[in-house]
Order: structure tokens, then sequence, then C-alpha cells
């Protein structure tokens, strides 16, 4: 084994249960977005609602879920203040699972999934803050490996909901026909996952709003509430080893006893920055570069653009496959989404290793070309029903690293201030909304083709925005060399909680 191996085996082993908690957290991030989807005609059914008004739920999850990850900044000032954070969202996680079959009218299932999504925000935004913080120039091997518990956490959930879902129709009129066949209802639940962008000639399926309820996905709810709930223990435990909450307040924290990190408060406002919006204060703004707040734009582009397209991948993917010129019958094309998780999935994994082996910059590279590459491809090979199966699992695995990458090379140009992890968390979650609406509008009123062309468009000019990038990280470098900082690169968080 190489020293540098048994340096990256050192810092895994000396941090191993706050990363463990880390992981884990984003593990019940994962659960809680995939869910949704597979379950919404169910819930419908729950709520007594149209299409229209079930479909307000999607928003509300996804709205909520940006206010989120701006507002996670405002946790990270404080171990204490962090940690607290990821306990109560995890914990709303798992509560939210648990009263969800207790909503019988839709805009109770709006709050509810409303909470989740803030909860799911400062996740998002704790989770990948404090795991920078902790292995900083080795924190992208642990940002990919962060990520992939998203992923395993989205493959658990369908896995869990499937056993639960309603064949036929949920809600039985008294003039009820079984005029609606199991594959219909699960054409309609693959085109809702759209988030309701595609809702149009639905009229043909008899969806009743008043009758009798004959819904189990209630069970499905109660065991992720129960699977979820380790997540919020073991952060309480991290704690508790942290000593930032003890029986007795006499012993110091624990990391004021390790002279590897940083104990020391933050005394200049400008190195706290906040919630999303607080580092454009004027404090704040002062003794920057210019570079410096074009690098947090480019990257936030970049983000922006990345996660959006997954976003859109994922939601009409099979709207596109199940209409001219590639008409994919309705049980082949629902699997395309779930190859496309699968494959996201699979490549954070892998990616684990190749950004040990290589560079952000070479990774990211070889992954917007990829994007590009086989996108263009899939335009070429439009009729083919294979190649969109292989092009779906390429663009999954291209697409996957693009975020931790991006997030350990653009916190490793500004020093690991902290302030970058809250735009490219706020920046993707943006995108992963306004992106998914844009192109389902766009798919609305010309037509499913233009789904892939917004997407291929939308990655060369996210692959422009990371060329820039370069070039104003190699000015950006220039001028720190050039002029001696006076300000501490590392930034660490008070562990006190007073």
């Amino acid at each position: 084994m190489t020293l540098p191996d048994e340096r990256i085996w050192s810092l895994f082993r000396r941090h191993l249960q706050q990363t463990l908690t880390y992981w884990s957290v984003f593990f019940s991030f994962g659960l809680c977005i995939a869910f949704l989807g597979p379950t919404i005609l169910d819930l419908r059914c729950q709520t007594q609602s149209t299409l229209q008004q079930i479909t307000w739920v999607f928003f509300s999850q996804q709205f909520f879920l940006l206010v989120g990850s701006s507002v996670g900044g405002l946790f990270k000032k404080t171990l204490l203040s962090s940690l607290s954070a990821l306990f109560t969202s995890a914990l709303i996680i798992s509560l939210v699972f648990a009263i969800i079959p207790l909503c019988h009218h839709v805009i109770l299932l709006s709050i509810a999934m409303g909470v989740a999504g803030k909860a799911m925000g400062v996740i998002d935004t704790i989770g990948n803050l404090q795991l920078v913080r902790l292995y900083q120039k080795d924190s992208a091997v642990f940002l990919q490996v962060l990520h992939f518990f998203i992923g395993l956490g989205a493959l658990v959930s369908p896995l869990v909901v499937d056993p639960f879902l309603a064949e036929d129709s949920c809600v039985l009129s008294a003039n009820w026909t079984a005029n609606s066949s199991s594959s219909d209802l699960e054409h309609l639940r693959n085109t809702l996952a759209g988030h309701g962008a595609a809702l149009h000639n639905t009229s043909q399926y008899p969806l009743y709003t008043e009758g009798v309820v004959v819904t189990r996905v209630s069970y499905a709810f109660w065991i992720m509430a129960v699977i979820n709930l380790p997540v919020p223990a073991a952060v309480l435990a991290l704690m508790f080893h942290e000593r930032v909450v003890s029986c007795s307040r006499s012993s110091p924290p624990l990391l004021d006893k390790q002279p590897h990190i940083s104990s020391k408060p933050v005394t200049d406002d400008r190195q706290g920055h906040g919630g999303v919006l607080d580092c454009c204060r004027p404090n704040n703004l002062q003794g920057h570069p210019a570079t410096f707040f074009i690098i947090h734009a480019l990257g936030g582009a970049i983000v922006f653009i990345t996660d959006g397209i997954i976003g859109c991948y994922a939601g009409f993917v099979y709207t596109y496959a199940v209409s001219p010129p590639l008409l994919m019958g309705y049980k082949t094309a629902g699997c395309l989404d779930s190859v496309f998780w699968a494959s996201i999935t699979a490549g954070r994994l892998s990616f684990i290793f190749f950004s040990y082996r290589y560079t952000a910059p070479v990774l990211l590279t070889i992954s917007l070309m990829g994007v590009i590459l086989v996108q263009f491809l899939l335009l070429i090979f439009y009729a083919s029903h294979v190649f969109l199966f292989i092009g779906t699992c390429v663009l999954g695995l291209c697409v996957s690293s693009v975020f931790p990458s991006i997030l350990a090379f653009t916190e490793d140009i500004l020093d690991y201030k902290g302030s970058a992890t809250i735009v490219l968390v706020t920046s993707a979650s943006t995108g992963e909304m306004m992106l998914q609406l844009l192109v389902g509008s766009v798919i609305h009123s010309t037509g499913s083709y233009s789904f892939l062309l917004c997407t291929t468009i939308t990655s060369f000019i996210g692959f422009c925005l990371f060329l820039l990038l370069l070039y104003i990280h190699h000015i950006h470098r220039n001028h720190q060399t050039d002029s001696s900082p006076c300000m501490d690169i590392n930034d660490q968080p008070k562990t006190g909680g007073s």
C-alpha cells in the first residue's frame, strides 16, 4: 500500500463515526426524494383529489427543498448547531413518513411534503459542508461516497413501496367498472414522474375522487419511517461522541483535544457565511478579488445545468420513449428511469476510485464531454430502442460525479471557506426544479423530441462554462500567488454549543 493510501485510510479511521453518520443522513435524503413518484396515484386516492391537485405536492417538495438548501448555511457556525440541524431534519423525515397516511386532504399532504422538503434541503447543505470541512483537500473521495448514498436511498425507496401500490383503481365509485388496467395505471405513474408537466390526455383513465378508498400504501410509509429511524439516532450518538451534548458540561468538546482540527472561534464575520444571501452583505464582499465571485457564479451555473439535466432526464425520458417515433411499450419504457438512477448510483460508486486516482478537473472534463457526446448520439440514433437504453446508462454514469467533483474543485480553489458549498447546493436545487419546468413547457408546446435537444444544448453550455471556470481558476491562482493572503484559509466552525 502506498503512502497516500495509508494517509487516506488514516483520515477515514480517525473520522470514522462522523463520516458514517453524514453518509447515513444522505441515505435518508435519497429515501425521501424517490418515494413520491411511484406513490403519487395512491396518494391521490388517499386524499381523493384530482391529478391536477395532487401534482402540487411535487411543487411543494421541490420548492421547500430549495428553501432548505438556501437557509441551511445558517446552521454552520458551530458544530452543535450543524449536528442539531441534521438530527432535527432526519427526525422530521421519519415523522413525515409516519404522518403521510393520516393526511386525507391534499393541502395537508402538501404541507407535510413541504416540511420534508425543507428538512432535505438542510441535510443537503450541512452534510456537504461538514464533510468538506472534515477532509478539505481529501474531500473528493468522500463526497463521491456521500452522493452514492443518495442513489442508494433512491433505489431502496421504490423497492419498499412497490408491493403496496394499487394495481387497479384505488377509489371505487358506485358506477365503477374495471376499465383501467394495471398497465394503464403504470403508464400514468411513469408519466407523472415528470412532476406534472406532461399532464394532458389523461381523461381516458377513470380516476374517481369519490368512493371507497382501497389503497395499502400506508404500510409502505410506516416501513420507511422505521427504516429511517436509525439515522437521527446515529446523529444523536455523534453529538454525544463529540461532547457537544452531554450529561455533564465539565468535559470539553472532543474536537478541542484533537490537534488536527482547529477549534478557534470565527472572529471575522467575512469568513462566516450563513445563508446563501448572507454572503452578499457588504462586509462579506470586501477584500476579495473579482475572480472569487466569478468562481462562485460559474460553479453554481454548472451544477444548475447538470442537476437540471438529471431532473429533466429522469422526469421526461419515459414520455419521450412512449411517444413517436419510438412508441416503446409502457412496461419497457418504465424501466428507463430505473436504469438511469441505477447507472447514477453505479457511477458514483466507480468514481470513488477515480476521484482518488485523478484530479477533479480531469474527471469533470471527461464527465461533461461524455454527457455531450452521449446526447448527440441519442439525437442521431433517435429511432433506436436499444441505443436509448445504452445512452441512458452511459449518461447516468457520466453525469453522476459532476456535483461532488465540482464541489471539491471549487472549495479547493477558494481555500475551503464554505460559501461555495452553500451556493452550489442551492444552485443545484434550483436547477433541478427550474430546468425541469422549462423543458416540460417546451415538450408540451413542441413535442417530445425537443426534450433531447434542450438537454444537449444545456450540456454544451455547461461544458463551455467549465472551460471558463478553468481559465478563471488560472487567473485567481496567479492573483493569490502575487498577493500575500491575510485571511485564515482554514475557516473552521466553533465546536462549542454556547
